[in-house]
């Protein structure tokens, strides 16, 4: 069970969160705070797995900051930071800050749990340039299947046993992949290609 602290300073949207983020069955909201700078003493009260921070919270509270804080005192704790400001600055702040993950407020709810599952597993999330070209023209429909099932989640295995085929079939599909796209990892394309919204995981849509 992933255990969440929401800090997040409009009621509204704290509480729909909270109950979009306790509606999953791996995840649990343990506290909600209107205030950023509450956040490091509500961490080492409640010892949440991650962080869902808002960039600006209560009296205008520099959330990133206090992201960074978090990870110098309590670098177990994963955070993600959250705006609805279009602040291009924000991002390389949050990257500085150590924030894992950096999300939209504006992003579909799919994404948002797709952002908490893939920090929690170690990998950041943080959107791509503006003006990048996606890759879905390149592929092939073989190869648009094989993304679509690692955007599920799925291990190269329980993909050799969906598509039926081997596993050593199923390797040179995956290499293809990642010399079109220029990936060292297809499970950092698959991040990508989410955070992008070339894939939608839960309705396994390709746009």
């Amino acid at each position: 069970m992933i255990k969440i602290l929401i800090v997040e300073d409009q009621t509204m949207l704290r509480e729909a969160l909270e109950h979009l983020i306790n509606e999953q069955s791996d995840m649990q909201v343990v506290g909600t705070t209107n205030d950023a700078a509450k956040t490091p003493e509500l961490c080492r009260e409640l010892m949440p797995d991650l962080v869902l921070m808002d960039a600006v919270t209560k009296n205008d509270t520099n959330g990133i900051s206090w992201a960074g804080r978090i990870r110098k005192e309590l670098p177990d704790i994963k955070v993600v930071i959250m705006t609805a400001i279009p602040e291009i600055t924000f991002i390389d702040e949050a990257r500085k800050a150590g924030a894992h993950s950096y999300i939209d407020k504006n992003s579909k709810n799919e994404h948002l749990f797709y952002v908490i599952r893939s920090t929690i597993k170690g990998f950041g999330v943080y959107p791509g340039p503006e003006n990048s070209v996606p890759f879905v023209a390149q592929f092939t429909e073989k190869e648009i299947t094989v993304i679509r099932l690692v955007c599920q989640g799925k291990s190269r295995s329980d993909i050799s046993r969906e598509l039926n085929v081997s596993e050593s079939i199923l390797k040179p599909i995956i290499t293809s992949i990642l010399d079109k796209t220029g990936f060292d990892s297809i499970a950092k394309f698959a991040i990508y290609a989410v955070g992008q919204g070339l894939i939608v995981p839960d309705l396994q849509k390709i746009v």
